[in-house]
């Protein structure tokens, strides 16, 4: 719903750069939607640039094993999140048509400026 409401307002102004940024939890299924992404843009006829890897974001989390005693004991957890950043360089309408029908996995935060 997003993608669509986005690309909506873009298709008055396809002469400009279309810039998408993807994160996600997962990094084989970030790099999967950067090919799809780039498969319809060059399909399409238009310019891209990327995907351009980010700096992976890391979350630590330390929590006590036990509620009571043993407060030397504790569990690790860390949570990374992947960015990635695309650029698309003078789309077409054809572009912007195909990328409102694409088909995301779950899990995917899709950014898409102007």
């Amino acid at each position: 719903m997003f993608l669509h409401s986005c690309i909506c307002s873009l298709q008055f102004m396809p002469k400009g750069r279309i810039r998408v940024r993807l994160k996600a939890y997962d990094a084989r299924i970030i790099d999967a939607c950067c090919q799809q992404i780039l498969d319809t843009a060059i399909r399409t006829g238009a310019k891209v640039i990327g995907p351009v890897p980010l700096p992976t974001d890391k979350q630590h989390f330390n929590v006590a094993r036990s509620p009571f005693t043993d407060k030397d004991s504790r569990e690790d957890f860390m949570i990374k999140t992947h960015k990635r950043l695309i650029d698309i360089v003078e789309p077409t309408d054809k572009t912007i048509d195909q990328l409102m029908h694409l088909e995301l996995p779950a899990g995917v935060d899709i950014e898409i400026k102007m």
